[in-house]
């Protein structure tokens, strides 16, 4: 068994909802380190923080190969199993995602998240059989690089408010249905933390199912106890950074002074933990 086969297995057991996989979202090499010196389990990618970090905007505007470049560096940074968001795949057809996912196991990865947000601008979803022949063609190329692949398939019927409040928990486990019958892993719903809905969702999903968090969400273990088995942060951590880098600035800018770097990592800290 291969490094990369054993921390799959690993990744695909850390999710149980008696204990869920909380994720830091990290965007670089240098975050990944930091979530991993903090006694995280696994590193998952940030789409929206990677595409940022080098120069492009969210949504589908990242060149694919600088994508697998950074997962790569990512793995290469850390000990623990690392998994990637990859948007909608990189690809405008199943044969693209295929390629995609080839190229991501290459670079060390042993997850990925694929999310169903239509990818041309408009405001829909994908059909879900237009979707689900994206998510098998991700299963048969991970198959066929003979890793066990966590596939976590992005719902995105709450972020993108579709349909009615009536009719979405029904859309959503229809979708989760047809993706997981297509090979997904586990199913990622963001947009959506009361308690009712989510109680609803991990009922009616026979799968891992993993929700976005932040302030204002319940906590890990309330989340537990509603039936979660994964627990991400999504781009709020590099949102929160550039925060940081937003107010120096403009403190700088206006007063000439520098009190909003207090708190900072230490330098000799930090280096160290970047040497290995």
């Amino acid at each position: 068994m291969t490094a990369q086969h054993h921390n799959a297995q690993l990744f695909r057991s850390l999710h149980d909802s008696a204990a869920p996989l909380a994720l830091a979202n990290a965007w670089d090499a240098a975050s990944a380190r930091l979530v991993e010196a903090a006694g995280a389990k696994a590193v998952a990618t940030t789409s929206a923080g990677v595409a940022w970090g080098l120069g492009a905007a969210d949504g589908n505007h990242l060149d694919r190969d600088q994508a697998v470049a950074l997962i790569r560096r990512v793995v290469d940074a850390v000990s623990i199993p690392v998994s990637a968001d990859i948007e909608s795949g990189f690809g405008a057809t199943p044969a693209d995602v295929a390629d995609t996912i080839a190229q991501v196991i290459a670079a060390g990865a042993v997850g990925v998240n694929i999310e169903d947000a239509s990818s041309d601008g408009t405001p829909g979803l994908r059909p879900v059989e237009e979707q689900a022949e994206r998510i098998a063609a991700a299963r048969a190329a991970a198959d066929e690089a003979g890793v066990p692949l966590y596939i976590n398939a992005r719902i995105d019927t709450y972020l993108r408010a579709v349909g009615t409040e009536e009719t979405r928990v029904k859309e959503t486990l229809d979708r989760a249905r047809a993706y997981l019958d297509a090979g997904a892993t586990g199913i990622f719903v963001p947009g959506v933390t009361d308690a009712e809905t989510v109680a609803a969702l991990t009922e009616g999903i026979p799968a891992p199912v993993n929700i976005l968090a932040g302030p204002g969400a319940p906590t890990v273990a309330e989340l537990s106890e509603l039936g979660v088995a994964r627990v991400s942060l999504g781009s709020s951590v590099a949102e929160a950074a550039y925060a940081v880098v937003r107010r120096v600035a403009s403190e700088l800018v206006a007063t000439g002074t520098y009190e909003s770097l207090a708190d900072a990592v230490d330098y000799n800290e930090f280096n160290t933990l970047m040497r290995g």
